[in-house]
């Protein structure tokens, strides 16, 4: 195959023949290679965004004759990620003989049952509301995608007249229209009406493209969005002032990371009003370009055009009153001053959702932002988790992209209000809402599990991310760390795992661990308090370093990551949960054990006290008290297992039995049992508890509290 004579600036050209030629024939692996070839340049499609589709003939199972069969991406899903259990197979006639009943655009909607009536291939996803408007076109490979390039022409003032001019006519349009059923008889219209052309735009919303091979479709596809993405350069080079140039210096890097993460616990408690919300935080070049121009106050409250765009970012940004500079250390009057913002976005949301709701809509929904600026510093998006706070985001800088290119080229256009509720509040839309996955417990929730790469602590860490929580695990050991979070993002994904090394006696280093909780997740939830170290020697064999030891690790290092923590918490406003990982030790007094068991009483009573003190601000203080956990624990290192076995004048490899025997239920306890406590107090269910010791250890009566 002859390489393309195009030489390509703003999009990757990606295919490989030699890939190609081992799919030969293969209509559909061919879709899926040039879907996910497309999926990987996010110039050309955003997270989740756009469909593609191919037609092939296949034997009809029901009468053995041949039948042309359309696979086109499900619904949702990602075409950077498709494989074919994503594809919804039908049968071309009969979507296209839907035609005959349907009864108009009013009744649109129910046209998206009749699409499971078509289905060819049983094992097929759910067809998207975009299926027709591949359906009723006659190529057999399609792409419809939502390039930046792409939107800001169809967003632009003179979009039609551009793309006319452009393209020479080769380009058809389509005006906006919500999509479905008619938008798809429309494509068709604009075909019939303009034969030849080589794809449409669709007004405010994105691209169609085609070919009749899979190779021919995506050279087309890229062809056009470069010509779009040259012809927006062209004219930015000639504007010397974009966004009407520049009314403010950002900080520079390390003084707004400093902004954003004092800021981002404050504003994570505003937008949490209704239920906990995950962060993200951004400062890349495009945000600040937007953010610190003279056009912002004109554009942000425009909001987005492309339905993916507003679907995920909400009608409008919320742009803070602060300075880049803005000393935020008076918690109190920074959240004086940001109390009205949020009041007033919340009553606009309010305004719109009841101006522009049906008889038939669903409730509204939070009415809090998810995209907020920060002039100077940068952009927050908060969301139900990670993942979606970070998609935001990107979409966000994708509406950037959009107003810069349509403002350079004409001026930007955005949807009107009442067409964006209408896709916002699309009872086919809340449908799939509906269908989302129950939340898991701690859903929305951000743990911080002090010596999390190994033992109980990553066996908590593990409890809480299989439980929905974001974790940030960390250690002094960069080796273990670096493995364990490798591990933790195969199993949970980056999103919900970040890693920092943090040395819990270091108020430096603690201070840079929740600096990264608060840039990456927005603050912090669950703190478990469970780094630690253990020395076993008779008292006479002591010394000061192994007493130092012993209380700067378990006793300061607790007391440290918890005052922190603590002022996180009290930012946010959402109170928390703290658990200490102490020790039977701290109550059963026993041999060789004065420095380790003294250290783990303070701090018992050091979580009874900080109970005692935080009640007023719903953080939870409790204890979780384990014995003899042997299994990937580092406690049993420095010379542990043998002072506790000649203490019990035992050998070290007859400890694991001898501390199951020695319990009333005579078991083993597994890191996982600590876990399990652990999640038990931040579950949901326990509420209302704070102040307690939960014991884990087989049942040792020395041990009972009462």
């Amino acid at each position: 195959m002859v390489e393309p004579t195009i030489v390509f600036k703003h999009v990757s050209y990606l295919w490989n023949d030699e890939v190609a030629a081992s799919m030969k024939d293969d209509e559909v692996a061919l879709l899926i290679y040039r879907s996910n070839l497309l999926g990987a340049d996010l110039r050309l499609t955003n997270y989740g965004g756009g469909n593609t589709s191919c037609k092939t003939f296949a034997k009809d199972p029901l009468t053995g004759n041949e039948t042309e069969v359309m696979w086109v991406k499900g619904s949702g899903g990602d075409i950077g990620t498709l494989k074919k259990s994503g594809l919804a197979a039908l049968y071309v006639d009969r979507l296209r003989n839907l035609k005959k009943v349907y009864r108009g655009i009013e009744h649109e909607d129910e046209m998206v049952e009749l699409f499971n009536h078509c289905i060819f291939d049983l094992a097929s996803k759910a067809p998207s509301i975009d299926t027709p408007l591949h359906g009723f076109l006659p190529f057999k490979h399609i792409d419809h995608l939502h390039p930046d390039a792409a939107i800001a022409i169809a967003a632009a003032k003179d979009g039609k007249k551009i793309t006319k001019e452009l393209f020479s006519g080769t380009i058809g349009w389509v005006e906006w229209q919500r999509p479905g059923f008619d938008l798809g008889l429309k494509l068709k219209q604009c075909l019939d009406e303009n034969p030849g052309i080589r794809g449409i735009m669709l007004g405010s919303h994105g691209l169609f493209t085609w070919g009749n091979t899979a190779y021919e479709c995506y050279l087309n596809t890229l062809d056009v969005v470069e010509k779009c993405a040259s012809y927006i350069e062209d004219h930015l080079k000639k504007n010397k002032s974009i966004f009407g140039g520049k009314k403010l210096e950002a900080l520079p890097k390390e003084k707004r990371l400093n902004q954003a993460a004092k800021l981002a616990p404050i504003l994570r408690g505003f937008c949490s009003s209704k239920t906990n919300m995950i962060g993200h935080f951004t400062d890349n070049e495009n945000v600040l370009e937007f953010i610190n121009s003279n056009d912002l106050d004109r554009l942000a409250p425009l909001g987005t055009s492309c339905p993916d765009h507003f679907l995920r970012t909400k009608i409008s940004p919320l742009v803070l009153n602060l300075e880049p500079g803005e000393k935020l250390n008076d918690v109190k009057s920074v959240k004086e001053k940001l109390a009205p913002l949020f009041d007033a976005y919340r009553k606009m949301y309010a305004d719109y959702y009841n101006t522009c709701k049906h008889s038939n809509s669903p409730a509204m929904r939070d009415a809090n932002p998810v995209v907020i600026l920060y002039p100077g510093v940068g952009m927050f998006t908060f969301a139900k988790d990670k993942q979606t706070a970070r998609v935001a985001s990107e979409f966000y800088i994708n509406a950037i992209n959009v107003m810069k290119g349509a403002e350079s080229i004409s001026s930007y256009t955005s949807l009107p209000r009442q067409e964006a509720f209408n896709i916002e509040y699309w009872l086919l839309e809340e449908a799939k809402l509906q269908r989302m996955p129950t939340p898991k417990a701690l859903t929305g929730k951000i743990a911080l599990v002090t010596g999390s790469a190994g033992g109980i602590g990553k066996a908590i860490a593990k409890k809480l991310a299989e439980e929905g929580a974001c974790i940030i695990l960390n250690d002094i050991n960069d080796e273990r760390l670096s493995t364990t979070t490798k591990k933790f993002q195969e199993l949970f994904g980056k999103d919900s795992t970040a890693s920092v090394m943090l040395d819990v006696t270091s108020q430096l280093s603690i201070s840079e661990a929740l600096k990264m909780a608060a840039i990456t997740f927005g603050g912090i939830d669950i703190v478990v308090n469970n780094a630690g170290i253990s020395i076993s020697k008779p008292i006479e064999e002591h010394n000061t370093e192994d007493w130092d030891k012993l209380y700067d690790i378990l006793v300061k290092g607790q007391f440290l990551v918890s005052q922190s923590s603590i002022d996180m918490m009290r930012k946010q406003g959402l109170g928390g949960d703290i658990i200490n990982i102490v020790s039977k030790n701290s109550i059963v007094a026993g041999a060789n054990n004065a420095a380790y068991g003294s250290a783990k009483a303070a701090q018992a009573h050091l979580s009874r006290l900080m109970a005692a003190e935080l009640g007023g601000d719903k953080i939870r203080v409790n204890i979780v008290n384990p014995d003899a956990v042997i299994s990937d624990s580092n406690i049993w290192a420095n010379g542990w297992a043998e002072g506790r076995a000649k203490a019990y004048g035992i050998k070290v490899e007859e400890l694991p039995d001898f501390y199951a025997k020695r319990t009333l239920l005579h078991e083993t306890i597994l890191p996982e049992d600590i876990a399990n406590a652990c999640f038990a107090f931040v579950s949901g269910l326990l509420n209302k508890s704070t102040g307690n010791i939960l014991n884990v250890d087989g049942g040792v009566a020395m041990a009972f509290v009462r």
